[in-house]
């Protein structure tokens, strides 16, 4: 562990955590704790050490130039604090990094001892993955815990998924046998679009994170980033017939799948937010600051099965969804 600089008391913390990788698809989930540090202005207090958890040939240290002086930066997880202001102000802990390439107990345990030495309440932990979603509809979000008090009263899904994991799910449950209260929130990324950036991912993430943690966060250019986005995909899908009708099936199952749901929670929950966004509602988010001072055109891409078109939707009454982890 290098600590780079000492860390006021903290009001209320929360650490929001996202690791580039296996869990990151289309960098939806770094981008969102990258775009809290620099709306809030973080400065980093501390940082892993790179060589305890990470290979440099997967990994690789960058060179530049600074005042005519070569530098190295190193693959690492860095640690910074904001201040988020308002009638009822309080703290978020940002956790940045990659996903370690090893020693991944000792990694979590090291992030556990900064969450107990600053008292953080809660960690939320935040991922994205590639799924049958379509581009054209909201970004599927799913709040999960292992914590079934904590499923209850944060109206989350007690996560039941077997099968290989990242730092995401093996962090949580650290948190959990740590007896810290953890929460996972995910991200369905089209998987026939997986490439970064992908800013309506990362809007719908951050749109959850505040409404979990009860915080207005500031959203900048994401919303105008997210609909350029939007566009700019429905225009290369429209240019192949067999993309187009790929989507449109998505589409159908989609609306199908969701259609109790269309007037109940999901309606008051926006309605909610739109409250708290209007001028003098809710929350502000204004003044937030640091404690202690102070990417691309979207594309279609194959998955990774090789398929050089996406997959024909199964026939009704067949039972071929792909299983992820929640």
């Amino acid at each position: 562990m290098i600590e780079l600089e000492g860390v006021p008391e903290l009001i209320d913390p929360v650490m929001v955590a996202a690791f580039e990788g296996w869990n990151d698809a289309g960098d939806a989930a770094s981008t969102a704790v990258a775009h809290l540090d620099r709306e809030w202005k973080g400065e980093v207090f501390a940082a892993l050490d790179a060589e305890d958890y990470y290979d440099f040939q997967v990994n690789r240290p960058t060179v530049f130039m600074e005042a005519g002086v070569r530098k190295i930066t190193w693959p690492t997880t860095r640690l910074s604090v904001v201040r988020v202001g308002g009638e009822k102000p309080r703290d978020l802990v940002l956790v940045r990094g990659i996903e370690p390439s090893m020693r991944w107990r000792s990694f979590c345990n090291e992030l556990l001892g900064f969450a107990h030495e600053l008292g953080v309440e809660l960690v939320v932990v935040l991922g994205a993955l590639l799924g049958d979603t379509p581009h054209t509809r909201p970004v599927p979000i799913s709040g999960t815990t292992s914590d079934p008090d904590l499923a209850r009263r944060m109206d989350l899904e007690e996560t039941k998924y077997e099968g290989p994991t990242g730092i995401v799910g093996v962090l949580q449950e650290a948190c959990t046998h740590a007896g810290v209260p953890a929460v996972s929130l995910w991200a369905a990324v089209p998987h026939y679009v997986s490439q970064p950036p992908n800013p309506k991912a990362t809007l719908a993430l951050l749109n959850r994170l505040e409404d979990l943690i009860d915080v207005r966060i500031p959203l900048g250019e994401l919303p105008e980033d997210a609909r350029a986005w939007q566009v700019g995909v429905d225009q290369l899908a429209a240019e192949d017939s067999e993309v187009a009708e790929y989507v449109q099936s998505l589409e159908e199952a989609r609306d199908t799948a969701e259609l109790p749901e269309a007037s109940g929670e999901a309606i008051a929950r926006e309605f909610e937010r739109y409250l708290r966004r209007r001028d003098g509602g809710g929350p502000t988010a204004s003044g937030g600051h640091a404690t202690d001072g102070g990417d691309g055109t979207p594309y279609l891409r194959d998955n990774p099965s090789g398929r050089t078109r996406p997959p024909k939707p199964p026939k009704p009454g067949t039972d071929d969804e792909d299983s992820s982890e929640d």
